[in-house]
């Protein structure tokens, strides 16, 4: 368990470097996709460390979900710009809200696993 942890935090450290020092310019048009595939991809992580915090993790469930995640965020979000509708409003509060639940859960968790 700890070598998967380790290894998410280089791999979250070396992504954050790569992105910082590889100059990567997007058209301001899909600044608003990249973002909410962002915030579904956030929501499968937590998720993905809250299964494995439950030993409930499956590798499969996990990277279809994040794909799957991914996609209808943009997908959800495409239609509304199709449509004229702000669908991506309600992406950020669906995928928000599970974020923060994730996260809730997991702090729990870590408290009281480390201070009883």
């Amino acid at each position: 368990m700890w070598l998967g942890i380790i290894l998410a935090v280089v791999g979250l450290f070396m992504g954050v470097f790569l992105g910082l020092k590889i100059p990567i310019n997007l058209p301001e048009g899909y600044t608003l996709y990249l973002g909410l595939a962002v915030l579904a991809a956030l929501d499968s992580v937590f998720g993905g460390v809250r299964a494995s915090l439950e030993d409930k993790f499956d590798n499969k469930i996990f990277l279809t979900g994040f794909f799957s995640n991914i996609l209808l965020a943009v997908g959800l979000t495409y239609l509304g710009e199709q449509l004229d509708i702000a669908f991506s409003i309600a992406v950020v509060v669906a995928f928000g809200v599970r974020l923060f639940h994730n996260l809730a859960f997991i702090r729990r968790y870590l408290l009281k696993k480390w201070w009883p």
